[in-house]
């Protein structure tokens, strides 16, 4: 199946701007992780363990 989709991007490959696009959002998962990874995880979205 994917080297069926590469070979249809091969033959009608995608636009300037959905390339320029897709390229954001993985810079800004990236950018994401990289502050999340220096900084650390905000405890006030760490889930708290409920007591039975």
């Amino acid at each position: 199946m994917w080297f069926l989709r590469m070979a249809k991007w091969a033959r009608h490959p995608p636009s300037a701007k959905r390339v320029r696009l897709v390229l954001g959002v993985i810079a800004l998962c990236l950018i994401l992780v990289a502050i999340e990874r220096w900084i650390g995880w905000p405890e006030a979205l760490t889930v708290q363990k409920m007591r039975p």
